[in-house]
């Protein structure tokens, strides 16, 4: 299923025989052991010699250490150099701060440093929600982690967070002109991230919570919610509901099925299974089933902690048990962020007729697409190279746009499912079918779409 992307691209520096058939050599090898080549470059060029820099994409760092022994075991072929495309861009980090001011001469730094900037400190002083209108507060946000659930990665603390951070920030900037930057705490202790946040936040109109571990960081926005007056958004969960909102919205409209006649399943009852039912709630589904490893969640169950307990209380009408296999028979929809490889085609075929199914674990989903194809109607993963990618992207940028314009305080559902909305809306009836439930991620409507609908949302609440 898997096939060669540009996350493992590799360049191969190789010095080769100045052959007729040195070319087709060097490209067969690489496609010989699965390669993807993307670039065949000579930079140098002797009568009995080339060097040539060969581009591929692998399927992981092993795959590429494959391609890199083909291409060496090649008669008179010897590699140079083998630079990995992905950490050269993250060379010296990804983002950087750019003076929006000039200071070319005495004048221009009177004013934006001292002895000027005192009178506009004396001004804020006198009037603090003047920071909003006279300092990078209005459109700044801050990318906080702990570090304990990364990706796909886990526990890997804060440095080694920052890659991921600072790519937040770069796409904060690019898909919706807010600064971002990240801060990455050397601590998980719950009380200390609140204390820290808090003693930050009068730099910034928004805090975007990233990669916390449930049920940690429930807590953390919860009560940072409550005692800041600044939007608190974790993107792993309500950007993730945000998306997913949208697309199901999308998928039932081409299945020509109503939600409140729905039974939809939920695998993984983390930060993102968690804030994908409370947001569906809204919408007044059907029925919605959630499971977890243990199986079934229901109030019956034992060990729940208190976000369990509230699923159990608010889901699962007929409070029944049993496994993930049983809770798909007859269900109308499947939304999975939790593990790869739960299921085959054999469980989606026990689902109701025109099924769809969301199996969003990354980068291996619940179920392989192509074998949920062979029973449902609308497939979604969050990968990049199956039709549907259901990505954050879509959501996050233009929602801080957007709280950002209005000058938010805070967040609340009404606003998330706004965004929902809006992102569905993008997709038209001309645009709408089985295989396109939800924007592209570059389709620059729809960061502008978010953040109008968002404003629109702060302001009807005020």
């Amino acid at each position: 299923m898997p096939v060669p992307g540009p996350g493992y691209s590799i360049t191969v520096r190789v010095e080769a025989p100045a052959s007729s058939s040195a070319a087709g050599d060097l490209t067969t090898a690489v496609g010989r052991v699965g390669g993807v080549l993307t670039a065949f470059d000579v930079v140098e060029s002797h009568s009995d010699s080339i060097v040539v820099d060969i581009s591929a994409n692998a399927l992981s760092e092993n795959h590429a250490n494959d391609i890199t022994q083909a291409l060496d075991s090649l008669p008179g072929v010897k590699v140079r150099k083998v630079s990995d495309r992905t950490f050269l861009i993250h060379l010296g980090g990804k983002i950087e701060v750019t003076p929006k001011v000039a200071l070319r001469n005495r004048d221009d730094l009177s004013r934006a440093y001292t002895p000027g900037v005192a009178r506009v400190c004396q001004a804020i002083a006198a009037n603090p929600e003047d920071a909003r209108r006279l300092t990078i507060k209005r459109n700044t946000v801050a990318v906080l982690t702990d570090g304990s659930a990364v990706l796909g990665l886990g526990n890997i603390g804060p440095a080694a967070a920052l890659p991921v951070m600072e790519g937040k920030a770069a796409l904060f900037k690019k898909f919706a002109d807010v600064d971002a930057w990240p801060v990455c705490l050397d601590t998980q202790d719950t009380e200390e991230i609140i204390l820290i946040a808090k003693a930050l936040a009068p730099v910034y109109a928004g805090i975007n919570l990233e990669d916390i571990a449930a049920p940690r960081c429930f807590e953390i926005e919860k009560r940072l919610r409550e005692q800041l007056d600044i939007p608190v958004f974790h993107d792993d969960q309500h950007g993730t509901a945000i998306v997913v909102v949208a697309a199901l919205r999308n998928a039932l409209r081409v299945v020509k099925k109503n939600i409140e006649d729905c039974k939809i399943v939920v695998s993984g009852v983390g930060a993102a299974g968690s804030a994908i039912i409370r947001l569906l709630l809204h919408k007044n589904p059907g029925d919605i089933v959630a499971a977890d490893i243990d199986g079934i969640v229901h109030s019956a169950r034992g060990n729940l902690d208190d976000n369990l307990a509230w699923i159990a209380s608010h889901t699962n009408k007929d409070q029944v048990s049993g496994t993930l296999h049983e809770a798909l028979v007859g269900a109308d929809v499947f939304i999975g962020v939790s593990a790869p490889n739960l299921f085959g085609a054999e469980q989606v075929a026990t689902m109701k007729d025109d099924a769809v199914v969301f199996a969003l674990a990354n980068p291996d989903p619940e179920v392989d697409p192509l074998e949920a194809q062979q029973h449902a109607a609308v497939v979604a993963t969050g990968r990049s190279d199956f039709p549907n990618q259901i990505n954050n992207v879509l959501a996050f940028p233009g929602v801080f746009r957007g709280l950002l314009d209005a000058h938010a305080n805070n967040i609340d559902d009404t606003m998330l499912l706004a965004a929902a909305d809006a992102i569905a809306d993008v997709v038209d009836n001309g645009k709408l079918n089985a295989s396109f439930i939800v924007p592209s991620v570059f389709d620059s409507a729809v960061a502008p779409a978010v953040a109008e609908a968002v404003r629109k949302a702060v302001r009807a609440e005020r």
